[in-house]
């Protein structure tokens, strides 16, 4: 946007800087987490004339130009100035110029050849989706008035571990679509989510990278716009929209981040400055063998600052209520995916990447000490240990973790033919050994219905009805298992096909009942775990966890006890994982009195046969399975029951 005033000279690069001796300081010591405040363009008045004010980092260049519509894209038109400081950093103030201005900086280095890139740090990408010569920046205004102070408020009750939290995975660009196959807008999207979201009980959603990317197939994770949300749908006022919609609806934002590596394209951070900047020198820490990416140099603190303040940028600028830290194990071991004489040792002969572990470390304690009711969840693959421990007594101190192991062997399990399931029985109970280490999420996730791997409901095995009763058991088993929970959208309707980024879900699926079972199923599962305390105040304790039998290897059922912080919340789970109906199936309880049937996956409701035990029944003084009750029970074919005691 131009001001208008032409009489003043436009093609000159005033001196002025927002950076301080402080900034400096701690963007060269790697803590600076607020760079965006600083780097990047920003719209000001410098001696009553408007204008704005630039700054990158660019420590090997010989010149940095900043050019763009305002200059008919002139390539040395208006030159920044070199700080007089051994930062690296390149800025100046343009006058006349603002919020909607395109621009790109324009960078020459010791042999002489010009290049173009776009900014780190800018707020909006312009044209990402067309030919790379075609993509800049957009100098834009960020500012926006918040609604949703009441949330913000409050939300560390809707985030504190001892709280339900079910998260539902989305990806935006196709969780719905226009007819004609065209993206909604953030506002479009954002009242139907929010009511559906409600509808189905979730406390949270969480958000494939919404961050700029320029493949749409890579979903967001080969992001090149750190601080920016994808153009494709909306501007950044209409992502704040959305997500202050989701706030006022009860409903908390999480959102995937990428900090393990960036994509090569040329206008992006590699090579920033004509050499390795963000990312390390050597191909053997450098280039990431699976994504064809490069990797940052979390050795080099001004790489360190960059990332954290985009993290924090987040959370800050738009409300954001946690971060999920996508491939950290990538981030933390020097020969992930690598060949035995393709990776370096760090200093120790190790395989740890300490650079890593310091800066994801760090990375974790400045968010939580700047916004102590979000959460920090990590996608970690291995047995790293302290993940969610805190970082003084040397873990890494993320609030919680992807359960990747549950999540394999479950659906491994499930993926039998139920006569060869009390083969693997130890499938289904290995889980519990482990599973109080760690804070633990238990994830459905967009990586299980992707690339061949099938859709939940296909993966099943059987008949369409066992295929049904199986997926039933899945989702029943994921909520009672101790654990937060997340499921990938599409899952809650039995989607059939996998998931294409290119398409709508299946929403038309809904037609059918037995479609709808499952999606009532889910409705049922998200209220009685958010109504029931047993099944969340102490599920990441092992006190809130009790087996009664995990040894009924040869008849495939196994059930246990879900318990809350008062001793009158009690749940009993049984888990029939054959086709075959088992009358009078005898369970020790802890506790006379009555057991009412809060769920059966066989129930009518959700397109079952109907059996069951007629809503509840009393126990018997018949000591079993060490105790001094049972109950004599009926358990459906592929079926889970919950029962609470209610004495």
């Amino acid at each position: 946007m131009y001001y208008g005033n032409k009489d003043i000279n436009c093609n000159s690069v005033w001196e002025y800087s927002l950076l301080n001796d402080n900034d400096i300081h701690l963007f060269k010591n790697g803590l600076h987490c607020k760079l965006y405040e600083k780097m990047g363009s920003h719209a000001i008045i410098v001696d009553n004339t408007p204008g704005t004010y630039f700054a990158v980092w660019a420590p090997n260049a010989n010149q940095v130009h900043v050019c763009g519509n305002f200059n008919d894209w002139k390539k040395k038109a208006h030159i920044l100035n070199r700080r007089n400081d051994e930062s690296g950093i390149w800025e100046g103030f343009v006058p006349f110029i603002g919020s909607g201005t395109m621009y790109k900086y324009y960078i020459v280095t010791d042999n002489k050849d010009g290049f173009y890139k776009v900014d780190p740090f800018t707020y909006r990408w312009n044209n990402v989706s067309f030919l790379s010569e075609n993509i800049s920046s957009l100098m834009w205004n960020i500012n926006y008035k918040w609604t949703d102070q009441e949330w913000m408020q409050k939300r560390f009750k809707h985030n504190d571990l001892s709280s339900p939290i079910s998260i539902y995975e989305v990806h935006l660009g196709s969780w719905k679509q226009n007819l004609n196959g065209s993206f909604l807008n953030y506002r479009d999207i954002a009242e139907d989510l929010a009511s559906y979201i409600k509808k189905l009980g979730f406390t949270h959603i969480e958000l494939l990278p919404i961050m700029e990317h320029p493949f749409y197939g890579s979903w967001g994770y080969q992001t090149v716009g750190y601080f920016a949300p994808t153009n494709r749908l909306g501007s950044p006022q209409d992502f704040m929209f959305f997500v202050e919609k989701l706030h006022e609806n009860g409903i908390g934002v999480l959102l995937d981040w990428v900090p393990s590596h960036f994509p090569i394209d040329a206008y992006g951070l590699s090579l920033f400055d004509g050499a390795p900047l963000f990312e390390y020198e050597d191909p053997r820490k450098g280039l990431h063998p699976d994504w064809n990416s490069y990797i940052f140099d979390y050795g080099k603190p001004e790489v360190r600052s960059f990332l954290i303040s985009s993290a924090i940028f987040w959370l800050d600028k738009y409300h954001i209520d946690g971060l999920r830290v996508d491939g950290v194990a990538s981030m933390l071991y020097l020969d992930y995916s690598r060949g035995s004489n393709d990776w370096i040792p760090n200093e120790h002969g190790g395989k740890e990447n300490l650079d890593a572990i310091h800066f994801i470390r760090n990375l974790n304690k400045t968010a939580y000490s700047l916004f102590p009711d979000i959460l920090m969840i990590a996608e970690e693959s291995t047995a790293w240990p302290m993940v969610t421990k805190a970082t003084y007594l040397g873990g890494l101190g993320f609030g919680l973790k992807w359960n990747m192991g549950w999540m394999h062997d479950t659906i491994e399990y499930l993926s039998k033919d139920p006569i060869f399931r009390k083969y693997y029985h130890n499938d289904i109970t290995f889980s519990i050994w482990y599973f109080f280490s760690e804070n633990y999420i238990l994830v459905l996730s967009h990586d299980e219905v992707v690339y061949g791997k099938r859709s939940l409901l296909e993966k099943m095995p059987g008949t369409i009805l066992h295929k049904f009763a199986n997926l039933k058991i899945l989702l029943s088993y994921m909520y009672a298992h101790p654990g937060k929970k997340l499921l990938f959208m599409g899952s809650e309707i039995a989607q059939i096909n996998e998931w294409d980024h290119d398409k709508s879900l299946e929403w038309d699926l809904l037609k059918s009942s037995y479609h709808q079972g499952i999606h009532r199923l889910l409705c049922d599962l998200n209220f009685v775990y958010k109504n029931e305390p047993s099944l969340y105040n102490l599920e990441l304790h092992q006190n809130g966890f009790e087996w009664i039998d995990c040894n009924d290897w040869e008849q495939s059922i196994i059930c246990f006890l879900r318990k809350g912080n008062n001793n009158d919340d009690l749940i009993l789970v049984i888990c029939n994982f054959t086709p075959l109906m088992r009358l009078n199936y005898r369970v020790g309880v802890p506790r006379n009195g009555f057991w009412r049937e809060i769920l059966n996956t066989d129930a009518k409701e959700y397109e079952g046969s109907g059996s069951g035990n007629f809503g509840g029944l009393f126990s018997e003084t018949v000591p079993f399975h060490n105790r001094a009750y049972s109950l004599s029970l009926t358990l459906p074919p592929l079926s889970v029951l919950y029962l609470k005691n209610t004495q």
